[in-house]
């Protein structure tokens, strides 16, 4: 196939004039979208009635759009730095914040950046809760008659879908075998994205129609965030369970970038890190391991991030696989197969991180290439197939790490949404991959959360006696690790897991869930919370996470020294917005002068009106309780 050069509205024609008007239009997650296509075909539709258009996709990435003057001052400098001046947004993420989607256009989504559409009804109306092997299916069942993805420039003849052969691999695989269900399939070459390896290799025919006009899109990649000591502990209880020559999966977040850097403290400053296990967890559970990396773990993930980067570059991302059973079983009775060739060190569904993570994966060389592979979801997510044998043997001691927001006092956990069905990101893969640690014989299943939230001022409890609804069932319970520690709760009883649950909570919510529990009948009467579990609080983690060995940004950032400093700050500043007293001592207390630089980076150096004056004095006031 050859490579078209047409413009955006070009190609909107070209499919209408396969398409008869009613258009439901399949767009991968996150990276792979081509904003500017779908902001054309979006357009088109807008502009004319007759066309009914539906999206079906996931994870819309979109700059955030700061609300407050003061947010504004704070992040427009920065998004313009980290995005560019001319990012192209997608046009129906507009449309949807504004309440103004045409009636002809529907956006249904599987999977939200978290948080996003909360309390928008039309959103959470139009919500696909499905699990991420599931989608292909459930794109075909809804009809869609249209695709649009990048790719990465052609190698050899042949194509990658890179960032996102997850869902594109499996929906084809289907529609292949449904002659009677046509659907027009448009790729768009991106210059930047890396030509990846796996199943994500593709030849042109992949796609009906390939456009290679420059989509003027910088890859969307994501500000590194810091980590807070709270999940730093979360991250450490959670590295002692990663076992050596063994499988990892994990997911994206603070949580997880806490537990890379454990990982890469356990390895490489092997002395500190059993010090501080002594100290903090002197009773080992059954699945701990404290040692160095000496086999080195192997990466299956369908996402694939930052963290795996770090940990190759550390050393510890570096078990072979292999795609022959027979091999497969030798490497892991620890042969050497020097003559099988270069195995693989990771394999992944999509991938999505910092700008510095693509410039590590377009650098990678010939040799290293073939070791990071992409697939679909079908193969990653789940050990069906055909190839279960293969599979199991190379995920050998596998822990899947996800994360959670809440866990009942029975073990089900709620990752995906509110107690009124409000969704808050979606389910995406963590049912599969809860569902294959217990498929295998030394897999395991490991949700990380943190022991407590705060809203409105106050600090909640994330483990719950009950919850209206769940994403993970209690008979699929496993280990839940907090800031507190391990609680392993697979084959144990009710009153067993509720016991190992009460031990890793917060002490101040620990009574009240005891009798929650005494009252159901499903503790003991003469039952007593542990004395070493009543020392869970804050301040006892505080001193030990924000010490020299767990920094707030253990792997850079991507914002200045001033605007690290004004960030806490400035979070603080908003949670005292509904403490009247909390103001109005801050705004006595107060002393701009103290804080030049932070005051001057928000225009506030030389405040005009009593506002700005008033605003100055206040983020004076928090930049000092930061201190």
């Amino acid at each position: 196939m050859q490579l078209e050069s047409l413009t955006p509205e070009a190609v909107v024609e070209r499919a209408l004039e396969r398409l008869d008007g009613r258009i439901v239009m399949g767009l991968p997650l996150a990276l792979g979208k081509p904003n500017r296509l779908v902001n054309a075909f979006y357009a088109r539709a807008r502009n004319d009635p007759s066309i009914r258009l539906d999206i079906v996709t996931a994870l819309s990435l979109d700059i955030p759009q700061p609300g407050h003057w003061l947010e504004q001052r704070m992040a427009g400098p920065f998004l313009e730095r980290h995005f560019g001046r001319e990012y192209p947004r997608l046009d129906y993420l507009k449309d949807l914040a504004a309440n103004r989607l045409p009636d002809n256009i529907r956006i249904i989504e599987f999977y939200f950046q978290s948080a996003v559409a909360l309390h928008h009804p039309q959103r959470q109306r139009r919500y696909i809760s499905s699990n991420y092997t599931h989608v292909a299916r459930d794109l075909v069942d809804r009809g869609v008659n249209l695709t649009l993805q990048l790719v990465a420039p052609p190698r050899d003849g042949r194509l990658s879908l890179s960032s996102n052969p997850d869902v594109s691999l499996d929906l084809k695989r289907r529609l292949d075998a449904l002659p009677d269900h046509p659907c027009f399939n448009i790729g768009q070459v991106h210059p930047d994205l890396p030509f990846m390896a796996g199943d994500a290799v593709v030849e042109p025919d992949f796609f009906d129609l390939l456009v290679e006009t420059d989509p003027e899109q910088t890859l969307f990649a994501l500000p590194r965030a810091p980590v807070e000591p709270q999940d730093h502990a979360v991250g450490f209880h959670a590295s002692r369970l990663v076992a050596d020559e063994g499988t990892l999966q994990i997911g994206i977040g603070s949580l997880s970038d806490a537990l890379i850097h454990s990982l890469m403290l356990r390895h490489g400053n092997n002395a500190v890190y059993r010090g501080l296990l002594d100290e903090l967890a002197p009773e080992a559970t059954a699945l701990d391991e404290h040692g160095e990396f000496k086999a080195g773990l192997y990466g299956a993930s369908e996402l694939f991030m930052d963290g795996f980067m770090h940990l190759y570059r550390a050393g510890i991302l570096k078990r072979e696989v292999f795609d022959d059973l027979e091999l497969q079983h030798r490497a892991n009775a620890g042969e050497n197969l020097a003559e099988a060739g270069t195995g693989v060190l990771m394999d992944g569904g999509f991938f999505l991180g910092s700008a510095g993570f693509y410039d590590f994966l377009r650098e990678l060389d010939e040799t290293e290439r073939p070791r990071f592979r992409m697939h679909g979801v079908g193969r990653i997510n789940q050990l069906y197939g055909g190839s279960e044998a293969l599979e199991i043997a190379q995920r050998k001691h596998a822990r899947f790490i996800n994360i959670c927001m809440m866990v009942t006092a029975t073990g089900a956990a709620v990752s995906d949404g509110l107690a009124d069905h409000q969704v808050v990101s979606g389910v995406g893969g963590q049912y599969n991959f809860v569902a294959m640690a217990h498929a295998m014989d030394d897999g395991r299943s490991i949700l990380m959360l943190r022991a407590t939230r705060e809203k409105d001022g106050r600090r909640q409890s994330n483990i719950v006696w009950e919850y209206p609804h769940v994403t993970i069932p209690r008979h699929m319970r496993d280990v839940i690790v907090t800031e507190y520690g391990v609680a392993d709760l697979r084959g144990r009883t009710d009153e067993e897991c509720i016991q190992a649950l009460v031990a890793v909570m917060d002490a101040e919510f620990q009574d009240e869930l005891v009798e929650q529990a005494k009252s159901a009948g499903k503790l003991a009467r003469d039952w007593r919370v542990p004395a070493a579990a009543r020392r869970n609080r804050p301040d006892r983690l505080a001193e030990v996470f924000s010490g020299p060995h767990f920094p707030e940004w253990p792997f850079g950032s991507d914002f200045s020294a001033v605007e690290q400093r004004l960030m806490p700050a400035l979070k603080r500043l908003k949670g005292w917005s509904n403490q009247r007293l909390k103001l109005l001592g801050a705004l006595v207390r107060g002393r701009p002068s103290d804080f030049p630089e932070e005051l001057a980076r928000l225009d506030l150096n030389r405040p005009a009106g009593l506002t700005e004056k008033a605003y100055a004095r206040l983020v004076a006031a928090a930049l000092a309780a930061a201190d």
